[in-house]
């Protein structure tokens, strides 16, 4: 089955969809092979799975890892959710810009975002579930986050009532994260896939 990108975002964001086979008895889906993901430049080695729950209104993130970098590809396997990916690699001409895609089982939408982005969601309804696969082991002491609502990256989440750990909610700044020294793990180097094979946005934007 074929793995197909849809679209890519801020020149790195890859948003994927994977074949499907249905019958009457439902539905088979191969949503990762390492074969097709080799030929579209993608990685091939995850080193750990994640699987979360959420009630609808629960806003996570924006989170990223500098040691090990860890990139993640994401998916919606219950409900819905607004998946978000922020550039913060220095030097990136769409820095501090952000990209939103609506993920639900029904599009099978697979977001991949790079280490070098802050990743987060919105739950748009009650037990939704996502799953990612993360290039990197979790390492708490090398992990950080950015407001989910900072004026300077202006994400406009589809829920204005939302609900926020104590942690995200007091994450640093964009323009902290900046100033921070460890900010020079993420410096930007020239994406190896070529322009022409691809939708790009370089603003950011929600795909409904």
């Amino acid at each position: 089955m074929e793995i197909r990108v849809e679209s890519r975002h801020l020149e790195d964001i890859v948003v994927l969809v994977p074949g499907i086979y249905t019958d009457g008895r439902g539905f088979f889906s191969e949503t990762f092979r390492t074969d097709q993901f080799e030929e579209l430049g993608l990685p091939t080695v995850f080193h750990q799975d994640n699987h979360s729950r959420s009630a609808k209104g629960v806003v996570r993130g924006l989170h990223f890892q500098w040691e090990p970098p860890m990139a993640k590809l994401m998916r919606v396997t219950a409900g819905s959710a607004f998946l978000v990916a922020v550039d913060i690699r220095k030097g990136s001409r769409t820095f501090g810009q952000w990209s939103g895609v609506e993920c639900t089982p029904e599009n099978r939408r697979m977001v991949w975002a790079p280490a070098g982005f802050a990743r987060g969601f919105c739950a748009l309804a009650d037990g939704t579930e996502i799953q990612y696969k993360c290039t990197g082991i979790y390492n708490a002491a090398g992990e950080s986050g950015i407001r989910w609502n900072d004026p300077e990256i202006g994400v406009a989440w589809p829920l204005s009532d939302v609900a926020v750990s104590e942690k995200d909610r007091n994450a640093m700044s964009l323009a902290e994260w900046l100033a921070s020294p460890r900010s020079d793990h993420f410096l930007y180097s020239k994406n190896a896939f070529p322009e022409h094979e691809f939708k790009v946005f370089d603003k950011g934007v929600t795909i409904p």
